[in-house]
């Protein structure tokens, strides 16, 4: 039976994905930064249904050191590449996020390759596509763009396109012949597990707690976390996969105005504090001034990016759900949990 490390099994990909693959019977390792959150996740897998955790072994590695990696990859078949850095608050200093990015992920493929891994699926993100190209009618982003960073843009924005750069340059140069994927998630929604919340789980968090007076005239794309483990799982084992890049998105972008009227339209009463109205642009530049998470909003205000997700059904055979239903996923799921 195959060995399948999983990187930051905590996370809101990380433990569904950890989740999966006790369920398909797998042999399963994670890593934490941890140990002491080896509770929490265990409390995440019980919540998914995971029966055998027996399964599963859990080691302590850090992004930002060496120590614990060969240990947690030796005898791995494939490694799941999930873990990245995002802090809540946006850094003085930029490359508090990209440094560790960009530095753990050559420091996962290094370990992988010396420790023989047959085989890395990279989760990456939608940010390091369709990001920092002048506005452009209707045009869909491909696996084929990259976000241009050479314009200015928020630190996680740049930190992921890097980390995935360096990924690709690292296994040109010295993969030795080790396999490489590299999964590209829009907005991940869907249902959540525990209290590590991603990044787009909180926005709904905080249109259900009635802490965000105003939408933001953003767009993004929408995928479920269930699809997003299924087309890691499809990326793994896939001959076709290898070398490849693969955006997970469910279908057209949607607003955050479009995604408060679907949970409103939904939920009922559960959703009296979610707000009704979109802000206008020049209120944010306002804002932007005293806040820094709404000067961090700012590039992304007005742009639509559009992307598809053809490849990944032609070769991986994936088929995601609607983002409505992710959407609605997440908010259900936050309710239950928080009670």
């Amino acid at each position: 039976m195959s060995i399948v490390l999983v990187t930051g099994g905590t996370g809101f990909v990380g433990s569904h994905l950890v989740a999966e693959l006790l369920k398909q019977d797998c042999k399963v390792r994670t890593t934490v930064r941890d140990l002491d959150r080896r509770s929490l996740l265990a409390a995440t897998l019980e919540r998914s249904g995971v029966t055998n955790r027996q399964n599963l072994e859990i080691y302590a590695a850090d992004l930002e050191s060496d120590a614990g990696w060969a240990t947690a990859i030796d005898g791995c078949e494939f490694v799941h590449h999930v873990a990245s850095p995002f802090p809540s608050d946006p850094p003085r200093d930029e490359n508090v996020i990209i440094r560790p990015a960009v530095e753990g992920t050559k420091r996962v493929l290094r370990f992988s390759r010396m420790m023989g891994v047959r085989r890395v699926v990279m989760t990456s993100s939608f940010v390091a596509v369709g990001f920092g190209h002048p506005p452009s009618n209707g045009r869909e982003f491909t696996e084929a763009d990259w976000t241009d960073i050479s314009v200015p843009l928020p630190p996680y924005i740049k930190g992921k396109t890097l980390a995935e750069q360096a990924a690709w340059k690292f296994i040109r140069e010295e993969g030795s012949g080790m396999e490489f994927t590299t999964i590209i998630p829009a907005g991940i929604f869907g249902p959540v597990l525990g209290t590590d919340y991603a990044a787009s789980i909180m926005l709904i968090k905080l249109m259900l707690d009635g802490k965000m007076p105003g939408l933001p005239r953003i767009y993004f794309g929408v995928v479920d976390v269930r699809d997003v483990v299924d087309i890691h799982l499809r990326a793994m084992t896939n001959p076709r996969a290898a070398g490849e890049r693969f955006i997970a998105v469910s279908g057209a972008p949607m607003s955050m105005l479009q995604v408060a009227q679907t949970i409103r339209a939904r939920l009922g009463t559960a959703a009296k504090k979610v707000p009704r109205k979109q802000l206008p642009d020049w209120l944010m530049r306002i804002a932007a001034f005293f806040n820094p998470k709404a000067k961090q909003v700012l590039p992304l205000l007005g742009k639509c990016p559009a992307s598809s997700n053809q490849k990944a059904r032609t070769v991986l055979g994936w088929s995601p759900r609607l983002g409505e239903e992710a959407v609605i996923a997440s908010a259900e799921s936050l309710l239950k949990l928080t009670g």
